[in-house]
């Protein structure tokens, strides 16, 4: 009899473990985010990516309206073209929207964030956002830190 519960106990715990493997995975590859229902792409230019990875989040004010479907890199200006699928729910994006790449907290994944503009004319089906701020790369940040830092102790 204790023998059958030591195993009903350890069956239930393999069973917990499965299960939080299997919502890691999911949190990890964004298949449990945003649904894209009637969507409409959108490109965007930018210099530098970083991290960013095809299915990442698109926002705007924090909501997400879209994820990211292509990541290219363009060869006649050698920047990455990112492809962004936009739920046809938010058709009403303003041409002169801005896209830029941020980071959840300071190391988690990356995404992109849509700023509305002001003009009355909206992006259509395969329309390019021309105001792109590209990702800063935390590497680089600390790599000038230290750079300047050695040049001023230098003076």
């Amino acid at each position: 009899m204790k023998r059958q519960f030591v195993e009903i106990i350890v069956g239930l715990f393999v069973i917990a473990g499965v299960v939080a493997l299997l919502f890691l995975s999911l949190k990890v590859s964004n298949l449990n985010s945003v649904a894209v229902t009637d969507p409409y792409q959108v490109n965007a230019r930018f210099d530098n990516i970083g991290s960013l990875k095809v299915r990442a989040p698109v926002t705007m004010a924090g909501v997400k309206i879209g994820r990211v479907n292509e990541i290219r890199l363009d060869s006649a200006s050698y920047q990455a073209e990112v492809v962004m699928d936009i739920s046809g729910e938010y058709k009403n994006l303003p041409v002169d929207s801005s896209a830029s790449i941020n980071t959840q907290g300071l190391l988690g994944e990356q995404f992109v964030s849509l700023e509305p503009g002001g003009q009355q004319e909206y992006l259509a089906n395969g329309d390019h956002i021309r105001l792109t701020q590209s990702a800063v790369v935390l590497e680089n940040l600390i790599g000038e830190l230290l750079f300047s830092n050695s040049q001023g102790a230098k003076q």
